[in-house]
């Protein structure tokens, strides 16, 4: 019987599940793969016996039948049965087990490490019951029906908890006195070594003989041109497990090979082992690349051949393969869960591509990228968990691969991949990836290769989706210009990257470059594809939301309502690039004054998004941030504060507080509490926003930029007007460096700049930063945009405040632009409202009073009477009245604020100098 292994783990959790199952039982069997511990487990048995009480214990290697017979025929000698003479092994092997059968002393039989179950099972398990006093217990990586048989329990034994595998290694450390190995990096370790007690035993060894901390062991392991053997030696086998670790892992591949009539279980086993050991889809099995691999490779199957098994493999015959190994515990099939349904362990996986040649491995790593590319659904979205499981699969099999993936060129499993983690989401992740396959493709293809040219593209559009925009320009326009002098202009490649391109500039602050492009890229697609290829449509959707930006309203909503319109037609209504065509249309509709039809389209949007990407998709999250945002641009912040509270918590919950969506969103959040004059939760909310995004984005993101410039107002608005002056000021100086000094997040930053300054007596360099705030507007957004107009209205208000009122005044009539943007626009009615303050507050009361009147009517029309701004515009037309004994007026007036009193509350618009918030 071995002994206890050091720095034994009695894994209470299993100790208890094994007493549970044995209660009332006399036999018990441990099934699992090789190295989890089961024979250990049994040894704890066997000395708890004996400590007990148990008056005969004996230990059998069960490896094969002859060991079996051998050992109960020693120990018929030992305990004297009778009719044991030591001169025929069976005969005395079959005296001991009529012995246990009618003895009265209490025993116990433990078989370790069962394989031939059927023949065990037959002639030679030991008979008990629970009066006789005798129990079995036995080990095996069987796990197919016939260990349960004959009222036999069955316990399944996994691999450590990560709890149990981290105590293993600090008792193994500290009983040799080498503590010092245990460092930060042990849990890393840990995961690598998959948790496996035979391996941390070998690996534990290792380092105390090489006095090599966790951190040092870590990358020597992970390293895949080290062989397991040189990391887990024979020589660190401290507890006699008698094996090499890759042996041990293996042991019951023979027995498979013996029982597998297609011989196809052993190439199966290598092929699993290039997949995510997390588990792969069973539907893989049956793809023609894979039973096309398994029929080249399979190797002879055991006795005569079998004129009945058909030449090629069949998915019926590899799903049989993979049952065959489950049982012997090579791997784990589970079909309850499709997409992950057969697993593998990660150490019996490398120790399977160890075991098997190059040009085998080479087929292997084919077969498995050609059928991941077969069953990777048409649109990710139909199947999000079958897509994630894919991306995980193509992540483990690439590095594996090496440059297999690669001849002759890229295989198409990479580029799925890659544009699936865009599709997630996951820009990050795929921005990394994109990086890879651009570094080898420009080591294998060549710089000027299709597919290199390609690869950097889609690497540009990585850029710019998880805000990188200068790299992403960078890059853009080196791409734009070698695609144009390799393929022609002509090439559907060229207008392709000026498509991202232009989204680029747009980013960047870049409008009328955004514009420029954008045009020229929609008449190229529309010569080159037609009017309804799918490349046209969002070459014009992006182009609509270029005019959108740019205060080019009529133009923005007519071309994007075309875009939807065709996306419509041709693609149908629950398309991805659908329902991006009426996200832009929400959009253009919002910068147009149209709030009510741009939060019925949005909330359209949002509920699509949820139905087809789910509710934490980082799309769907920032379109429900668009409809909180559409809600607070039409005076109806309680409800943008609902909408966006939770955004927050579902971005949390199912993104993580890290992700980007999530310190957006709350960033967001805190912009809402400070408009409701929620002020301490806004600073807290921002403080939070700007230490995570600074965290995770870098100091240097746009999103860390927009959410400092948020938390400046709310220390302003809190009275703290000096700490709102310094972080603005840092900000402004950042923005201007990083972004540019016309980025519209720097012209916010300087607008809140401005305000604090203004706060605190600080007037003459107020003024001129709104002068420069509005120069920057009207060189990138015209005269005539919203912001632009919005700046004008902050910088008259400065011109008054330093007794300048006459400029003031000119400036404000001048900024009416009502032939471009119309009276009912925003814009428009924000400045005729801050151009009546002036008019009221320098005794122009009939030019103030008819300026209200104009602005209430056109706030009514397009907002409705309940709405804030509609309401807080009537208050202050009711108070000209009043000073002008209008008093008939008075009373219209107040009858119609009294009917939208109910629902009102005190609007966002002041009579003081105020700036738009970056929603982020």
């Amino acid at each position: 019987m071995p002994p206890l292994a050091s720095a034994f783990q009695p894994r209470p959790g299993l100790r208890d599940r094994i007493d549970r199952a044995w209660a009332g039982r006399t036999s018990l069997v441990l099934t699992g793969g090789g190295g989890v511990g089961k024979s250990q487990l049994a040894a704890a048995r066997a000395h708890r016996a004996l400590a007990a009480g148990t008056e005969v214990v004996v230990w059998v290697n069960a490896a094969d039948v002859a060991q079996v017979v051998t050992g109960y025929a020693a120990a018929a000698l030992s305990v004297q049965a009778d009719r044991a003479l030591g001169e025929d092994v069976e005969n005395d092997a079959r005296v001991f087990l009529e012995w246990l059968a009618v003895t009265s002393r209490s025993w116990l039989v433990v078989l370790d490490d069962v394989t031939d179950m059927e023949s065990l099972v037959r002639w030679w398990w030991p008979s008990s019951s629970l009066l006789s006093g005798g129990r079995v217990l036995a080990t095996s990586r069987r796990r197919d029906a016939l260990p349960s048989g004959g009222d036999r329990a069955v316990v399944d034994v996994g691999t450590y908890a990560p709890d149990e595998a981290l105590a293993y290694l600090r008792n193994r450390f500290t009983d040799t006195g080498m503590t010092h190995l245990l460092d930060a990096q042990a849990p890393d370790l840990l995961r690598e070594l998959g948790h496996l007690p035979l391996a941390l035993s070998h690996a534990a060894a290792y380092m105390i003989n090489e006095d090599a901390p966790c951190g040092h062991y870590l990358p020597l392991f992970t390293d895949q041109r080290s062989r397991l053997e040189a990391l887990l030696p024979p020589e660190a086998d401290t507890e006699g497990y008698g094996r090499p670790v890759a042996a041990a892992l293996l042991l019951a591949l023979d027995a498979v090979r013996r029982r597998d009539p297609a011989g196809v279980a052993a190439p199966a086993l290598c092929l699993a082992a290039h997949l995510d050991p997390v588990g792969h889809p069973l539907s893989l099995w049956a793809e023609a690349a894979v039973t096309g691999y398994l029929s080249a490779h399979r190797g002879t199957p055991p006795g005569p051949p079998d004129s009945s098994e058909p030449a090629e493999v069949t998915a019926r015959q590899a799903r049989s393969a993979l049952r065959l190994l489950h049982h012997y515990s090579l791997i784990t099939w589970d079909s309850r869960d499709a997409a992950r349904a057969v697993r593998m362990h990660a150490l019996t996986a490398r120790a399977a591509r160890e075991s098997v040649p190059a040009p085998e491995l080479a087929a292997a790593v084919s077969a498995a990228a050609d059928a991941l590319a077969a069953i990777w659904p048409e649109e990710d979205h139909t199947d999000r968990d079958l897509t994630a499981v894919l991306r995980a699969n193509t992540g483990t099999l690439t590095p594996l691969a090496g440059d297999l993936l690669w001849r002759p060129d890229l295989h198409p499993v990479l580029y799925r991949a890659g544009t699936s983690l865009l599709n997630a989401g996951l820009y990050a992740a795929a921005v990394t990836h994109w990086q890879r396959l651009v570094a080898t493709a420009e080591r294998l293809l060549g710089e000027e290769h299709p597919d290199t040219l390609a690869a950097r593209g889609i690497l540009t559009d990585s850029y710019r989706r998880a805000e990188r925009i200068a790299d992403a320009i960078a890059l853009g326009e080196r791409v734009a210009a070698d695609t144009a002098r390799l393929l022609g202009d002509d090439a559907w490649e060229t207008t392709a990257i000026r498509v991202t391109l232009a989204n680029c500039y747009q980013l960047a602050g870049r409008g009328e470059d955004a514009i420029a492009l954008g045009e020229r890229v929609v008449a190229d697609a529309a010569r080159l594809l037609g009017d309804d290829d799918p490349g046209t449509m969002m070459a014009r959707s992006n182009l609509a939301a270029f005019y959108s930006e740019a205060g080019r309203a009529e133009e923005a909503v007519a071309l994007a309502e075309r875009v939807v319109a065709d996306r419509e037609r041709l693609l149908g209504e629950d398309d991805p690039h659908t329902l991006a065509a009426r996200s832009i249309l929400a959009g253009a509709y919002a910068a147009a004054g149209r709030d009510r039809e741009a939060i019925a389209l949005a909330e359209q949007v949002v509920a699509d998004r949820e139905r087809l990407l789910g509710e934490g998709h980082p799309t769907t999250l920032e379109s429900r941030g668009n409809l909180a945002f559409y809600h607070q641009e039409a005076g109806r912040t309680g409800e943008a504060i609902t909408l966006t509270q939770g955004a927050v918590a579902d971005a949390g919950r199912l993104l993580g507080d890290s992700d980007a969506v999530t310190i957006q969103l709350r960033g967001n959040l805190a912009a809402l509490y400070l408009e409701t004059e929620r002020v301490e939760e806004a600073i807290t909310l921002g403080e939070q926003a700007v230490a995570d995004s600074g965290r995770i984005l870098g100091p240097a993101h746009p999103g860390t930029l927009r959410v400092r410039s948020n938390l400046a107002d709310s220390y302003l608005k809190a009275g703290r007007a000096e700490e709102a002056v310094t972080l603005g000021e840092s900000t402004v100086a950042d923005a201007e460096r990083l972004l540019g000094p016309d980025h519209h997040d720097t012209l916010t930053a300087r607008t809140s700049l401005a305000i604090a300054c203004a706060e605190t007596g600080r007037l003459d360099e107020a003024t001129a930063l709104l002068d420069h705030v509005v120069a920057g507007y009207e060189r990138t957004l015209g005269p005539d945009h919203p912001e632009t107009l919005m700046a004008r209205a902050n910088q008259a208000f400065a011109y008054e405040r330093t007794g300048r009122a006459e400029e003031a005044t000119a400036l404000l009539e001048g900024a009416i632009a009502e032939r471009t943007v119309g009276p009912d626009h925003p814009g428009t009615m924000d400045v005729c409202f801050a151009l009546a303050g002036i008019y009221g507050r320098t005794g122009r009361r009939a030019e103030a009073i008819a300026l209200l009147e104009r602005v209430a009517d056109a706030a009514e029309r397009t907002r409705g009477l309940d709405d804030p701004d509609t309401f807080a515009t009537r208050v202050f037309l009711a108070v000209q009245y009043g000073k002008a004994w209008r008093l008939g007026k008075l009373s219209t007036v107040l009858t119609r604020m009294t009917l939208g009193a109910a629902r009102a509350q005190v609007g966002k618009r002041r009579a003081r100098m105020h700036g738009r918030r970056s929603r982020g």
